[in-house]
């Protein structure tokens, strides 16, 4: 644990936060949080980075509830800045990457910080991404002695750690949970000696000739083969006040928050495999819960079978959410509208979580590969992109199935493809 972070209760609140003489980020954590275990490593790097700059600050939320209350942080980790005294910036919520809190940072620092020395690396395959895909190309990859390295903007996870159980996948005795998973594919990648490289931020990528190019904050990566696992994040709701309440009741990961909303009534909002597994997972909280979908439901019939068979979940169909309101940053209602009438009414609620499908992490290599007009990289089942020694695999490939097994499922040809491609030049 970094000893540039001061750990307070709320008794120190005033003193630590509201009067400091310079500005404060400050976390909110819980214990059996996922996501606040993901950001733990992140934020002790930042730590280290801007001491002197901006204090660090960590609360645990669950012995400070009046704090946590009384500043409306409803789901961990939530992160906050002070400046002055006054809470200042954009808060940030659920599973969270280094660029989101590097920049975060610098909207209340500016760019305060000299560059970094760089450093040259090179190895055979160059891995993008550390989720599923990532890592079960690194998996083969390594396992075959070509030098492999993995680099994420985060820890390794990806969606499949923020998933709170999964239970289709093979040889897992009917459920695991995600980020046990997850781990175990990172040992078993480590342990045939691939290398992660972890909290990298990638700010430039050239896949054309024999050499590949990476540029991260303080490393040049040249490889022989590139394999881009970059992934999806989770599609943002498009109604109004929906970013202003982002982290104050809309929220985009259940086991992230799910806990805050414990006898209370709220929404979720998609219709796909997510939306219900995960409306049936908050019912372990919830009081009740509606799921809000637009038309036809996507899910499988097992999810749609748990989801009929739980008497705390009904259903509000042909219908989506244009607005949501509140008050005093807490949430209080959405506005729904029928698709079918065009009418419009309020449908009280205390929080909303959003299940609408995914982005694809595609923007930095747009120019360079062959990208359809969602962003999904094109590739066969051979995973070999347009460009000579460039892979891609997971969900962020243009296919019609995503699930955590067709990730690591492209991962495998990958690191295969890959690695005949590095032998045979």
């Amino acid at each position: 644990m970094s000893d540039k972070i001061i750990h307070i209760n709320s008794d120190a609140f005033q003193e630590t936060v509201l009067n400091s003489k310079i500005p404060v980020i400050v976390d909110f954590f819980s214990d059996d949080c996922p996501p606040c275990d993901v950001l733990a490593p992140i934020y002790e790097k930042m730590a280290e980075k801007y001491d002197g700059h901006i204090k660090f600050v960590k609360i645990f939320r669950q012995e400070n509830r009046e704090l946590a209350q009384s500043l409306n942080v409803s789901g961990s980790p939530t992160v906050l800045f002070f400046k002055d005294g006054v809470e200042v910036g954009s808060r940030l919520t659920g599973f969270l990457n280094k660029p989101q809190v590097r920049i975060a940072i610098e909207e209340i620092l500016g760019d305060v910080l000299p560059q970094e020395p760089m450093q040259r690396v090179d190895c055979d395959v160059l891995i993008l991404g550390a989720g599923s895909a990532g890592l079960s190309a690194a998996i083969y990859a390594a396992r075959a002695q070509v030098r492999t390295i993995v680099l994420d903007n985060s820890v390794a996870g990806g969606q499949a750690a923020s998933t709170f159980t999964i239970e289709n996948y093979p040889g897992t005795k009917g459920a695991v949970r995600g980020r046990e998973l997850i781990d175990d594919m990172r040992q078993q990648a480590v342990s045939f000696g691939a290398q992660i490289d972890d909290l990298k931020e990638i700010f430039e990528v050239k896949l054309t000739g024999e050499t590949k190019y990476v540029r991260t904050e303080d490393t040049e990566y040249y490889a022989k083969a590139v394999i881009i696992a970059s992934g999806a994040s989770p599609r943002a709701l498009p109604a109004q006040n929906a970013d202003e309440f982002k982290g104050r009741g809309v929220h985009y990961c259940a086991t992230c928050d799910g806990s805050m909303y414990e006898d209370r009534k709220i929404v979720v909002i998609g219709g796909g495999d997510a939306a219900v597994e995960e409306a049936v997972y908050l019912t372990k909280f919830a009081s009740h819960v509606t799921l809000i979908h637009r038309s036809q439901f996507r899910a499988s019939q097992s999810a749609m079978e748990k989801l009929h068979s739980n008497s705390k979940i009904d259903m509000i169909t042909d219908s989506r959410v244009t607005k949501v309101n509140g008050m005093d940053y807490a949430l209080t209602s959405v506005e729904i509208e029928n698709l079918k009438t065009g009418k419009t009414y309020e449908y009280p609620t205390e929080g909303a979580f959003v299940y609408i499908g995914v982005e694809p992490a595609s923007q930095l290599y747009r120019g360079q590969l062959e990208i359809d007009k969602s962003g999904y990289i094109i590739a066969g089942e051979d995973t070999k992109t347009n460009v000579e020694g460039v892979f891609v695999a997971g969900d962020i490939r243009e296919k019609p199935v995503r699930q955590v097994v067709t990730a690591a499922s492209d991962g495998a040809v990958a690191g295969i493809m890959a690695e005949r491609y590095v032998t045979s030049h």
